[in-house]
């Protein structure tokens, strides 16, 4: 494999995943398309850092350019009626678009820089990422880049790249930004819940077993 389409959530997160993949041998093309991210000029400068990086990195990148915050609201308001429903409908969204574009324009197999984030739901996006490789004949290449999580922040902050203080969505924004939760607090629940999605992933596994 020469090329693969990275998904890119922003720039920051992207600075190990480019990193391991040419240690590989595997040469990333950008990707950046995230319709989660809230306000207006937040994704802007979002979408700005990460072709930012791609320039600084030297590598190919492409962006669906368009404000997707309407399209957003409509899957997400429902979807917060179910259990973890909201994060699950933005994993989908993302990773099918990654997929199908793959697909569109030849790439073997694509990846995210989701799988970079300690704080995503690592085993649920890459049972839907498998999902859409299968639906749009492309490969998902799995790899868990979590190990490099400080590497990245470092590279990061190395190349002077605007660094996002929540993870993007209106919702997440709140959760950020509310006073009636202590950041001790909240960064204790995210913990528990983290905790509680990988039992479950494990759960499912040992039952597919």
């Amino acid at each position: 494999m020469d090329k693969i389409l990275l998904h890119m959530c922003c720039g920051p997160c992207s600075c190990y995943p480019v990193k391991k993949l040419r240690e590989e041998g595997i040469e990333p093309v950008g990707y950046f398309f995230n319709p989660n991210i809230h306000p207006y000029q937040e994704w802007e400068r979002r979408l700005q850092t990460a072709g930012e990086f791609a320039q600084k990195v030297n590598m190919e990148f492409h962006a669906d350019e368009n404000y997707g915050l309407r399209d957003f609201m409509k899957k997400a308001l429902p979807a917060e009626a179910l259990p973890n429903g909201r994060c699950e409908m933005c994993y989908t969204w993302r990773l099918e678009e990654t997929a199908r574009f793959a697909a569109e324009h030849g790439f073997e197999a694509f990846t995210s820089t989701l799988f970079y984030s300690i704080y995503q739901q690592h085993g649920l996006m890459r049972r839907t990422a498998e999902h859409f490789a299968q639906k749009y004949g492309v490969k998902f290449y799995y790899e868990d880049f979590r190990p490099g999580w400080q590497e990245g922040i470092d590279i990061s902050l190395e190349l002077g790249l605007y660094r996002q203080p929540y993870c993007g969505c209106v919702f997440s924004e709140e959760e950020r930004y509310t006073k009636s939760v202590s950041n001790r607090e909240k960064k204790r629940r995210m913990k528990e819940k983290l905790q509680m999605a990988e039992a479950a992933e494990q759960k499912l596994l040992a039952a597919r077993l």
